[in-house]
């Protein structure tokens, strides 16, 4: 029993992770639709025809927009998946367990950062130790 009252406290309970579930879920539905849009518009960029218009000033700002929307589908793929790496925790009852303190990511940041895997104090002195192990390049030994 002293065992499970331990665990209830190094995790969130099951009714907050199907919560968090949810939110999730739903977030990700949202956007796998706006992934499917972005690679909608990046097709029917592709397929505007400029080769009529090769050697124009409208090419670079083609160009800029074909990156512009690769990047961003990108960007949105990445997130996809971290929200379902999230929904692997979930399953794992280990969301919202810091991996640098261990503690309780709070549940304010979990809904404005549903795939985040660290606390802000885990991510400053993960991030601060990582900036002391590299030395400046500037300095001689």
């Amino acid at each position: 029993m002293n065992e499970d009252k331990k665990i209830s406290k190094i995790r969130y309970n099951d009714e907050d992770l199907a919560d968090f579930d949810q939110m999730i879920n739903e977030k990700l539905e949202e956007s796998r639709k706006q992934l499917v849009d972005l690679k909608v518009q990046l097709k029917e960029l592709n397929n505007s025809g400029d080769e009529n218009r090769a050697g124009t000033f409208d090419d670079g700002a083609s160009n800029w927009q074909r990156e512009h929307l690769s990047k961003l589908a990108a960007r949105q793929q990445k997130f996809i998946r971290n929200l379902e790496y999230a929904l692997i925790r979930i399953k794992n009852k280990t969301y919202g367990v810091c991996s640098v303190t261990g503690v309780l990511i709070s549940k304010e940041r979990l809904r404005l950062v549903p795939h985040a895997t660290k606390t802000v104090e885990g991510k400053h002195n993960s991030q601060g130790k990582s900036k002391r192990k590299e030395k400046p390049k500037f300095f001689k030994e």
